[in-house]
């Protein structure tokens, strides 16, 4: 870990490293296994104040910075990833859009329960025809004599059907453009589809959204009509941080288990670590983690700082995430056939890693942004 940050934040850092190791590690291959949400694990990061690090102390939260959430989730993915994106989605995407683009209102209404880790906030914007082309969003809102009619449905949506989840912000198409909405849960119409099967994230809940007429008040207005979509695009530029973040963690997760391994497992007379062909492996391994570490906490420096970081989230999100995703394969390839086994925790995290490429804006978006940036007419 990098001596320049601050002892609050390296208190915090071993604090969430102290959770994982106790709460997390041990439990982890369980959850994939059962596809279980942990939620008593959840509202235990809500006491220890991980949901409210960025938010201000009137509405609940620490008043902290980015850089020390970013230090959360990155410990908490060293346990597991889904545990962490819960984290990393509960904050950055469900509960900042209220703080930056809710009304005074809003923030009272939503944010003190979502900053304690009561309850949790989806981010509705991908659609089964809008993912990486976001403005194609679909679903409609219409105004009513009361408020607005929703209608639509939204895909992939983490954090959408647990017991905690109380709000959902979903974009939705309106006379002036694309405006964003928040939908509390239960409300009639908003129909939460069956869990998704997926490769990996088997302990994250994730759900498919039915909107079928939803009618809402004028109070759910997010923000100014029409400025949904530019408001969601800002909200992803802090998401790819926090995501990157997780890849980072991830990848140590990778690095702790090939280590271990390299370490003790015996061939040819002697531990399979003195051979070069897995030694370097587990030195590029931790070349990469290095160059993710200063990547990740520069573009969360700049935030914190108020400074333009949309460029360095994308290169930080990039190389993070395909890092993570090159370190559990060439994990797998270090455990060998054990590797191949489910009760090896590399074996989750190969599964795991895939979606990190994708998710928050995929690899090939994030070369985009930073193409753009250089100039490019990308």
């Amino acid at each position: 870990m990098q001596q320049d940050f601050s002892e609050v934040q390296l208190q915090l850092a071993a604090t969430v490293a102290d959770f994982v190791n106790s709460e997390v590690i041990p439990n982890a291959g369980a959850w994939d296994a059962e596809n279980r949400f942990p939620i008593e694990q959840v509202r235990a990061m809500g006491e220890l104040g991980l949901f409210g690090i960025v938010f201000p102390e009137e509405y609940g939260g620490a008043s902290g910075d980015f850089t020390s959430f970013c230090l959360a989730v990155e410990e908490l993915a060293k346990g597991d990833a889904s545990i962490a994106i819960t984290l990393s989605a509960g904050v950055g995407l469900g509960a900042n859009p209220i703080y930056q683009f809710g009304n005074e209102d809003q923030r009272q209404r939503w944010l003190p329960e979502l900053c304690a880790g009561n309850a949790l906030a989806a981010f509705g914007l991908t659609e089964p025809d809008a993912g990486s082309d976001a403005g194609a969003t679909r679903t409609r809102a219409e105004r009513t004599e009361s408020g607005w009619r929703i209608s639509g449905s939204k895909a992939y949506i983490t954090n959408s059907g647990t017991e905690m989840t109380k709000v959902t912000t979903v974009t939705a198409r309106t006379g002036s453009g694309i405006s964003a909405f928040a939908v509390p849960s239960g409300t009639p119409g908003l129909i939460v589809e069956p869990a998704y099967r997926k490769l990996g994230w088997h302990a994250s809940d994730t759900h498919g959204l039915t909107l079928d007429g939803v009618e809402v008040g004028e109070e759910s207005l997010l923000g100014e009509e029409g400025r949904g979509f530019r408001q969601f695009l800002a909200i992803l530029d802090d998401g790819r941080i926090s995501v990157a973040a997780l890849a980072l963690g991830q990848a140590e997760a990778c690095l702790r288990e090939s280590l271990a391994y390299a370490k003790s497992r015996n061939a040819f007379g002697g531990p399979i670590g003195r051979f070069q062909a897995v030694a370097f492996k587990i030195a590029d391994m931790e070349t990469a983690i290095e160059a993710s570490r200063a990547l990740v906490y520069r573009a969360a420096s700049l935030k914190d700082r108020g400074k333009p970081f949309k460029r360095e989230a994308a290169v930080a999100k990039l190389f993070a995430t395909e890092a993570a995703v090159d370190a559990a394969r060439e994990a797998v390839q270090i455990f060998g056939g054990a590797g191949f086994i489910e009760e090896s925790p590399v074996a989750r995290y190969f599964r795991d890693s895939k979606i990190l490429e994708i998710g928050e804006g995929t690899s090939e978006i994030q070369r985009m942004v930073i193409a753009r940036s250089l100039g490019l007419p990308v």
